[in-house]
Formats: C-alpha cells, sequence, structure tokens
C-alpha cells in the first residue's frame, strides 16, 4: 500500500499523557548509560554464587550490597559491602581495563566488558563472562563506531573509547502508536534491552516516527518477525518490530506519521506490541529522549 492522507495515523490525543508517564520514569529508573560495567560484573557474580537474583543494571542499590554483604559472609570476611583487596580475590574480580581481553578470555572483566558494550549500543547476548564470536562481533562493531582499529580485541585504545559518553538521537521523534511504554530499553535480567515495547492491541496502526526511505518490509527470520526498517537522515535507522500486517514497500519513501503496518505478535513475541528500535551509525540507542 502506497503513503497518502489517508494512511496517516492520528497520536497526537495521548501524547501529553505519554510523555508524563514517561518523565515519571525518568525519576524512578536508570537514567540511560548509568550503570557501572564493574558492578554489572561483581552482580553477575553474586548471581553465580546465589545470593542475588536481580538485573545486572550495573548500578549500586540495596539488593546488591546485601548480597556483597553475604557473600563477604559465608567467605569468613567481614560483612561490610565495601569491595576491598580480600573481597575482590574472594570473588576474583578484575576491573575492566586490567587486561587485554580478546577471543576464549573469561572472566569478571569479560562481564564488564560485555555490560559496557551493551551500554554503547552494541549487546552480545547474555552477559555471561565469556569472550565468544558474538562479544568479538560487538567489540567490532563498536570499534567501527568510535573510529578506533577494528581488530576485535578490547585492547587500550578500545577500552578508553568505552569510557565515553553513550550515542544519542541527534533529533526528535513522534511517536509511533498511542498508549504506555511497556519493557524499556536497557539492562532486563542477564541481557540487554535495545529497544522500547510498546503494548497495543492487534491490528493498531503503526505510524512513522520520523521520514525516511523503507530498506526492509518483510518478515525477519531473527526473531522480530514482521519488520519495517526506515533508514533516516544522519545514519538512523528505525525499526518497527512483531508486526502484523505490513503497509509499505521497499524503497518507498515515508513521512513522519504516515502508517507503515499493524501491531502484532510475530516473530519472538509473547503478547501484541510494537518493539521499536533505533540505531545511529549501527548503534542502538534508547529512543524515548527523543521522542516528544
Amino acid at each position: 500500500m502506497g503513503c497518502g492522507t489517508a494512511n496517516r495515523v492520528s497520536v497526537r490525543g495521548v501524547a501529553v499523557g505519554v510523555l508524563l508517564w514517561a518523565c515519571v520514569c525518568a525519576f524512578s529508573a536508570p537514567a540511560r548509560g548509568a550503570g557501572d560495567p564493574n558492578t554489572a560484573a561483581l552482580q553477575a557474580v553474586l548471581r553465580a554464587r546465589g545470593v542475588y537474583r536481580g538485573s545486572l543494571d550495573g548500578i549500586r542499590g540495596p539488593a546488591t550490597v546485601r548480597a556483597l554483604r553475604r557473600a563477604q559472609a559465608q567467605g569468613r570476611l567481614a560483612a561490610d559491602g565495601i569491595v576491598g583487596p580480600r573481597t575482590r580475590r574472594l570473588l576474583k574480580l578484575r576491573p575492566l581495563g586490567a587486561r587485554t581481553l580478546r577471543e576464549r578470555t573469561r572472566g569478571s572483566d569479560v562481564v564488564a566488558l560485555q555490560f559496557a558494550l551493551a551500554e554503547h549500543g552494541f549487546p552480545s547476548g547474555v552477559f555471561d563472562g565469556i569472550f565468544g564470536p558474538r562479544t568479538a562481533a560487538a567489540v567490532r562493531g563498536f570499534q567501527r563506531y568510535a573510529g578506533v582499529a577494528v581488530d576485535g580485541i578490547a585492547g587500550g585504545q578500545t577500552i578508553g573509547a568505552l569510557r565515553r559518553p553513550p550515542p544519542r538521537l541527534p533529533y526528535t521523534l513522534a511517536w509511533p502508536l498511542e498508549g504506555p511504554v511497556g519493557d524499556r530499553f536497557g539492562p532486563r535480567g542477564r541481557r540487554f534491552h535495545e529497544g522500547i515495547d510498546l503494548p497495543a492491541p492487534v491490528g493498531t496502526g503503526v505510524a512513522a516516527a520520523a521520514p525516511g526511505r523503507v530498506t526492509w518490509a518483510g518478515f525477519h527470520a531473527g526473531g522480530f518477525g514482521r519488520l519495517v526498517v526506515v533508514a533516516s537522515r544522519d545514519q538512523v535507522r528505525i525499526l518497527y518490530a512483531h508486526l502484523a500486517r505490513i503497509d509499505v514497500r521497499l524503497r518507498e519513501r515515508v513521512e513522519a506519521g504516515f502508517q507503515i503496518g499493524l501491531v502484532g505478535q510475530s516473530g519472538d513475541a509473547t503478547g501484541p506490541h510494537l518493539h521499536f528500535e533505533v540505531r545511529v551509525r549501527g548503534a542502538a540507542v534508547d529512543p524515548l529522549p527523543a521522542l516528544r
């Protein structure tokens, strides 16, 4: 179906309510890039020891401190909740940057690397502390993005680049549909969610969030189901996944607000929702700050 005025989806009706909801969440959830990679590595070790059950979010909250004290007590150390030399030895903690990391390397610093890569838009799957092919691919992707030597090895130059602020979207977006925000961008359990989920009934219209050209319009076997990808300006790509129906064609030009498909639960979706993802030069970024 081509784009025209009949295809425009109205999102004004609840724009203010959704924005207010997002503002409340901004005060109750960690900001983009707020997690610390070494804290995420500590949480992974505590989780492996059975004393921590929370998400690997890199935030040193009460649950993390309680778990650390339990681990210290189990190891017959002072349960002070402080990661000192004896605690580091007990938990075999190695900070990110203490050594060069490459394929087949394992350890807590690999967890920290995986977390830092995800925070910068290049997740590699489970935060498992194993430097395998997926982590190497994420390192190469980040190196290309950061403009450093692309060798798949996390040495000083790459670790230094990971200390820079995570990428952000350079312009604002329109809401792709009406409704609340479900799962947000960021850590989720032992993984990283690369977009936001917008729950809505099957058949709800999905609008283009920005103008651009369609570079994918079909079924994606990697879990996205029926997927539309729109290439926008400034090397931005916007993904609309789990659709029930696609209303645009490959290479078609769309404008913001025009209908590109309908909400569904195709692919690896547990319920009807739109998975909305934004990538800048290949790096996944949090779209919420850009939605107005």
